[in-house]
């Protein structure tokens, strides 16, 4: 008999040890806001290319890589003596020009004297009236001409178009360009605009989400490529009248203010566009885990665990927002939730996530 009692409580104290201890915590309501990401590409408001407009050498670089610049800026200048040497002849032939003219004019005048006294016929007199016309087409053309070489003149300084950062400069002093030769380019980075594309129905819901008459805006978040965020808010506009055909997205522009400049032109990120607010229920992602697709957790039911299925939301921190499927006093394994079955009995824990 004593050996058999023995034997019972040796099997009692086995069964008890068996019994695993799990971590169980409690679902949690947050008054949060969730977002959904975009992949965004990020361009400056203004950026240029800056192109010789003539042909020659460059003579002087006045500014490096990178450098912050304003607008009218010499930034370039080329060899300028051949356009000096067109502007000089430009001149005088503008001179020349009036110079015939006056002398057209003095001859008209010494014609009216001898035709007032039947000297000359009037014929004369028409005939340098026409002649005082074709001095001064001679002239318009001449000063059109000066106009032009002093434009080609002033095209051998390249001057900043707008405030902004410069690009790589890609020639060197002494370098041969021919029209069109591009310098460098220009960007103005005060403020950047973010496009990225939403979805038909994600449009719908945005636009119907809005406050305003008339209006589709939406304030949006900017996450950098190395998943930091972006200090500053941006407001999310739409740019296009259409969806596009093969994709059924239509774009969507967020400008932000770069005061620090911090954003570059042609950089990627991710837009955060909130989609739902308010007091959301939570579970820890500890807790879910994933079969077909289909997410799960096991709530306690006494001592025993159920595996059940629910359906989550967007992920918010290290939580899932519960849209169904769980009851708000659930109580779900809080993790190590791979050594589970389903019906197991455990020994509940609780601890606060």
């Amino acid at each position: 008999m004593l050996a058999v009692s023995c034997t019972a409580n040796s099997n009692e104290k086995a069964a008890e040890e068996t019994v695993k201890s799990v971590p169980v915590t409690e679902l949690i309501h947050k008054d949060t806001t969730v977002y959904k990401e975009y992949i965004a590409d990020i361009q400056s408001q203004r950026n240029v290319e800056l192109r010789s407009r003539l042909s020659g050498f460059l003579d002087r670089i006045y500014v490096d890589e990178g450098a912050i610049v304003k607008k009218g800026q010499v930034l370039f200048s080329l060899v300028d003596e051949e356009y000096k040497a067109d502007v000089a002849e430009a001149e005088a032939a503008v001179s020349s020009a009036k110079a015939a003219i006056k002398k057209v004019e003095l001859e008209i005048d010494r014609t009216q004297k001898l035709v007032a006294k039947n000297i000359v016929s009037a014929t004369e007199m028409d005939l340098l009236k026409v002649q005082l016309q074709a001095a001064s087409s001679r002239s318009k053309e001449a000063e059109a001409n000066l106009n032009q070489m002093r434009t080609r003149l002033n095209n051998t300084k390249i001057r900043a178009p707008f405030d902004g950062r410069i690009d790589r400069i890609f020639l060197k002093e002494g370098s041969l360009l021919d029209e069109g030769s591009l310098l460098t380019s220009i960007s103005d980075l005060a403020q950047v605009n973010v496009y990225f594309d939403i979805s038909e129905q994600e449009y719908l819901n945005i636009a119907m989400d809005t406050t305003q008459e008339n209006s589709f805006s939406k304030e949006v978040r900017l996450i950098l490529a190395n998943g930091a965020v972006y200090p500053h808010t941006g407001v999310a506009e739409i740019v296009e009248n259409g969806f596009e055909s093969s994709t059924g997205s239509i774009a969507l522009r967020a400008r932000f203010s770069n005061p620090s400049g911090i954003l570059k032109h042609g950089a990627t990120g991710r837009i955060a566009v909130p989609t739902e607010t308010g007091d959301l229920l939570l579970v820890h992602q500890k807790s879910v885990f994933e079969i077909q697709d289909k997410a799960y957790v096991y709530i306690l039911e006494g001592d025993t665990v159920r595996m059940t299925p629910f359906l989550n939301g967007q992920r918010v921190g290290h939580y899932y927002v519960v849209l169904d499927g769980l009851p708000e006093d659930a109580k779900v394994v809080y993790e190590g939730v791979q050594a589970l079955r389903d019906g197991m009995v455990v020994k509940p824990e609780m601890v606060k996530n």
